[in-house]
């Protein structure tokens, strides 16, 4: 049967993109809370940073099995059944007057998105035509792209109003996500009575739980932090021992027997690092230092972001036409003369280099991050393109745990109480200089995957 693009096609992307959407983008608005929330609840940063982090951890436990749950069950059931999680939680935290119930309320939104986020993927590599494969992928992206910077300005508006509105407005569209989703998602394969390893997930749940909270104590406990730190390679070795002697694993490993998929998953995570670094300390860095509001802070990335995603689409239509090469060449060249602005500018406290270098970097990232992910997933058979975007999907969220925390305690080593603005710009300018190296760890990665890998005409994504 040849694929064709369908309105159906069209309206099944667009629901399950505004609940991924949706997923991103208030992980990033709750940032913008939590001065508000430690006040009103009595609680100190500690506490209030579980309702980003304990989310995170949701999902990274949740993606890890997108490939057995997308195996076992049909896309429309996981739709309604992220649906009915995510609308849940948003609605208990719109109804939230304790922190204990928002935490819960956020936890359970981490189930929803956890599941949500692989399905649009999924409907675009196992339903669109070959040749728009990279469009479409470029318009998932945008979707993932443009969240994180929009999430600031859209809970810094809320939060003079009423905190609750955050939560509130987006239960309005998941809602239509949910009637779009009811009337356009189809069931193209058959589905497996397959069971979920119970254990392995235990395993790799271990793994990121231990990971994430390694990072989160490595300022207040070096000891702490390690031994969380052996709690996840532990996991993580007991979770691929396991992997290798059952017939159904969460994820199938042969998935990483392919050298080019694995150098462009590395590339991706570094991506994934870089965008999140530069979310977190641009905003840090506009307040503290150029002495901005945290609305304007937002507002002045959302130029970035915005051109970012727009050229995700276009990247995705360059790679359907000419390949791979040019769009991550492009990209990664905007992102170093990008970094390299923000670091020889960090020190002068001027708000328009952060502007133009984070414009710089989104359009890199616009560029070159969706290719890569496209691209990644044409080096393995299509009978592994459910596992490799697991992969992806998983990964990009426990980069995003990891960054975060990484670049923070960057920042955060650099900072003194005594001389506060001057050290923040110096722990930003530390900041960047790790962003630069992960850079060049980067162009050496994708272009070694660019070199061992297929061609796009030979690969198999889609086929």
């Amino acid at each position: 049967m040849t694929r064709k693009l369908s309105l159906k096609l069209y309206l099944s992307i667009v629901a399950t993109g505004l609940m991924a959407f949706c997923g991103v983008l208030i992980e990033t608005a709750m940032n913008v809370t939590f001065p508000k929330l430690m006040t009103q609840f009595n609680v100190d940063t500690a506490t209030v940073q579980w309702l980003t982090t304990g989310y995170l951890l949701i999902v990274s436990i949740i993606v890890p099995i997108s490939g057995v749950l997308k195996r076992r069950f049909t896309t429309m059931r996981l739709f309604i059944v992220a649906s009915v999680f995510f609308i849940l939680g948003l609605l208990i935290c719109t109804l939230a007057n304790d922190f204990g119930i928002l935490l819960v309320g956020r936890i359970i939104q981490g189930v929803g998105t956890g599941i949500a986020l692989p399905l649009m993927f999924n409907i675009i590599l196992e339903q669109a035509p070959l040749d728009k494969i990279g469009l479409l992928m470029g318009i998932g992206t945008l979707v993932t792209a443009i969240a994180p910077a929009l999430g600031r300005g859209y809970g810094g508006l809320l939060i003079g109003l009423d905190w609750h509105l955050i939560f509130g407005i987006l239960l309005v569209i998941m809602v239509i996500a949910l009637v779009l989703g009811l009337v356009s998602i189809r069931q193209v394969s058959q589905t497996e009575k397959i069971s979920l390893d119970l254990l392995s997930w235990l395993m790799v749940s271990i793994f990121f739980a231990g990971a994430i909270l390694a990072f989160n104590n490595i300022e207040s406990s070096l000891d702490t932090a390690a031994a969380y730190a052996i709690i996840a390679i532990i996991g993580l070795v007991a979770f691929i021992v396991r992997s290798k002697r059952i017939d159904n694993p969460i994820v199938k490993l042969a998935v990483f027997k392919n050298r080019s998929f694995n150098l462009h998953v590395l590339s991706f995570v570094i991506f994934q690092i870089m965008n999140v670094g530069a979310a977190f300390v641009l905003p840090n860095y506009l307040q503290i230092v150029a002495h901005t509001s945290s609305l304007t802070a937002g507002l002045l990335l959302l130029p970035g972001a915005a051109m970012g995603a727009v050229l995700a689409p276009v990247s995705g239509t360059i790679y359907d036409r000419l390949g791979a090469r040019k769009p991550i060449t492009t990209g990664l060249t905007l992102q170093v003369v990008g970094i390299i602005l923000l670091i020889v500018e960090a020190l002068s406290a001027n708000p328009i280099p952060p502007l133009i270098g984070y414009i710089l970097m989104m359009l890199g990232t616009g560029f070159a991050m969706s290719t890569v992910i496209t691209n990644g997933l044409a080096q393995i058979p299509s009978s592994q393109n459910v596992d490799g975007n697991a992969v992806f999907n998983t990964l990009q969220q426990f980069a995003g745990a990891l960054g975060t925390a990484a670049i923070a305690l960057v920042v955060a080593l650099a900072q003194v109480k005594t001389d506060y603005v001057h050290t923040t710009a110096l722990g930003a300018q530390h900041a960047f200089i790790l962003l630069l190296i992960l850079q060049v760890i980067n162009i050496i990665c994708i272009f070694a995957g660019l070199h061992y890998g297929k061609s796009p005409q030979k690969a198999s994504v889609g086929q």
